[in-house]
């Protein structure tokens, strides 16, 4: 276990996609936007990463688990 998987909504399989994208630590994981780790994620390693991943990646980056973000940041995020 990394302190990858102690940042809410990053389990095991989003963990290995972090890893395989370059990012192995919170720091990189937090410089990185949401939109650009999703991104590099469908690019290099999963194209079937789905919107449930994306809403995991933000949640994880602000802390608090994918359902308690807000009706408007899914909303953002489903733009993207």
């Amino acid at each position: 276990m990394t302190e990858l998987t102690n940042l809410p909504n990053i389990g095991k399989v989003l963990e290995e996609n972090l890893r395989k994208i370059g990012v192995t630590t919170e720091e990189q994981f937090k410089e990185k936007g949401t939109e650009q780790i999703f991104f590099e994620i469908r690019q290099k390693v999963d194209s079937g990463a789905c919107l449930h991943m994306l809403y995991g990646i933000e949640g994880a980056r602000k802390g608090k688990p994918m359902q308690a973000l807000t009706k408007e940041e899914k909303e953002k995020l489903k733009q993207f």
